[in-house]
């Protein structure tokens, strides 16, 4: 309980509130585009340099490649088990169906941090690697998906030889990927020594840009709320709830399974049990352009995402100390 309380009070999670409360009411507040493109991109940097003076602490072990194996798995399989539950309780066609399932097997680098902040917080420890697995995690989930969504399209004219490479380009080189993968290994060449004159920029700064972050987020997932929710059905909402809960109970069995920290397993949980709104959006706008995006961005960014980041959160951090002892 008060790991909850210290969640949903601290500022980073009160910014999302305000920004989701004024786009909810209609409110005229913005934050200009580019502004938000630099956020991000501050953000990924930041976390990306952390994870790699961590990492750069700590020799690659075994335990450390079980751990980026089961996060590749997890993004393989999550999408799978996502769609038959779509197919099942909702009358999403296969497309709408495997391009929602794509997100809810890709990452939500913002509920990443915000995890990170709220592990912080309960006193737990984690390790640097843990940002190599998201970013492992961002694209194994995006394969599932488009080999699901060619399944149902066998009267559809295929995809070009050109656009299947530009989708492979589109998602090897997406910016979040090349932003946090390369602050990663910068900070894992540079080591602590290295980033020590970068710090105050990227340490001190951190809170302040993420609660300006999440309020630019807080007002999209609020438009998104306002504009699709016409678009879905209970059974499409509820599973935008459920479906973190099922991933997060995988992912919990996986982390006891390796016999990972607390503070590790609760980041593997909450990776789980995250949904994309960045990466595998505009890599389906590319792949499966007949998908609705007023269903998987509603889900993942209206309905998932404010779910993680009040609720989800401690309910995985409790999981966490639950399954590690």
């Amino acid at each position: 309980m008060d790991v909850a309380l210290s969640t949903l009070l601290s500022p980073i999670i009160l910014f999302f509130a305000l920004g989701m409360g004024a786009a909810l009411l209609r409110s005229q507040m913005s934050v200009p585009e580019a502004f938000a493109k630099g956020l991000a991109i501050y953000l990924m940097m930041a976390i990306g340099l952390k994870g790699g003076v961590e990492m750069s602490k700590n020799p690659l072990t075994l335990d450390v490649i079980l751990m980026l194996l089961a996060g590749v798995v997890l993004s393989f399989a999550l999408p799978l088990i996502a769609y038959i539950f779509l197919r099942v309780t909702s009358k999403l066609s296969q497309t709408d169906a495997a391009a929602t399932a794509a997100h809810y097997g890709s990452i939500s680098i913002v509920t990443f941090v915000a995890a990170t902040e709220a592990v912080k917080l309960s006193g737990l420890d984690s390790s640097g690697h843990m940002v190599a697995v998201a970013a492992l995690m961002e694209t194994p989930a995006i394969i599932t998906a488009l080999i699901l969504a060619h399944r149902g399209q066998k009267r559809e004219k295929p995809v070009a030889g050109s656009e299947q490479g530009e989708l492979v380009r589109e998602v090897a080189l997406n910016a979040s990927i090349v932003v946090l993968v390369g602050a990663l290994i910068i900070g894992w060449i540079a080591g602590e020594e290295g980033t020590a004159q970068v710090s105050p920029f990227f340490v001190d700064l951190f809170q302040g840009v993420l609660c300006l972050f999440l309020l630019d987020i807080g007002l999209s997932a609020g438009r998104g709320l306002r504009q699709g929710w016409r678009q879905l059905s209970v059974a499409t909402v509820g599973f935008g709830i459920y479906m973190p809960l099922v991933s997060a109970i995988l992912a919990s069995g996986i982390g006891f399974a390796l016999g990972a920290s607390a503070g590790d397993v609760a980041l593997l949980i909450t990776l789980a049990a995250s949904a994309s709104y960045i990466a595998v959006p505009a890599a389906m706008r590319l792949a499966l352009p007949k998908a609705n995006p007023s269903v998987y961005l509603t889900l993942s960014l209206g309905v998932t995402f404010p779910f993680n980041v009040t609720i989800g959160i401690p309910i995985y951090i409790f999981l966490a100390t639950l399954v590690t002892g």
